[in-house]
């Protein structure tokens, strides 16, 4: 059973995406232009669960699919789209899960939507605490339950999300 844990921001967070994104760009070679470390532990001073969210943008998604099988080597699950169109989604560590890779191809609208989102919570103290209070609230009341956690943070996600998309275009 996959346990929800939320914990305060921790610097070894920013090694961890390094040393992976590293080994992404082994993988995905010429393909991948940029790779950027996204979600909470992304964020300075926010509270998270321990996972790294990692999102690589490519020239061609079509030809990452070629390449699942250097990510099951690197211990990842290839989960295809996972319910978003366009993306290629990856996660590592099975129920002890550390990692999360969402990779995009160039021009892809939520490439945009992850990196305000990110670069909100940064700029935006008070939303940030707000979030992260949330997030620990809803962990300790729902330790075992991922989606009850999910549904919990849903709607201040997407209030937080609409204020990042504006702040972020205004830039």
């Amino acid at each position: 059973m996959r346990k929800v844990e939320v914990q305060e921001f921790n610097e070894i967070w920013r090694e961890l995406f390094l040393l992976e994104a590293q080994k992404l760009e082994r993988v995905y070679g010429d393909n991948m232009i940029e790779v950027h470390h996204i979600g909470s532990t992304a964020v300075e001073g926010l509270k998270a669960k321990p996972v790294i969210d990692i999102m690589p943008v490519v020239k061609d998604l079509s030809l990452v699919d070629q390449k699942n099988e250097y990510m099951k080597e690197l211990g990842y699950e290839a989960l295809g789209e996972n319910g978003l169109t366009g993306r290629r989604f990856f996660r590592k560590g099975g129920d002890q899960r550390s990692h999360h890779v969402h990779l995009y191809e160039l021009g892809n609208q939520d490439i945009d939507r992850h990196l305000a989102f990110r670069d909100y919570l940064m700029e935006h103290r008070s939303d940030r605490l707000q979030y992260g209070q949330t997030k620990a609230e809803l962990a300790m009341r729902y330790p075992e339950d991922m989606e009850a956690y999910i549904d919990g943070k849903d709607s201040l996600v997407k209030e937080i999300e609409e204020k990042a998309l504006d702040w972020y275009a205004s830039k």
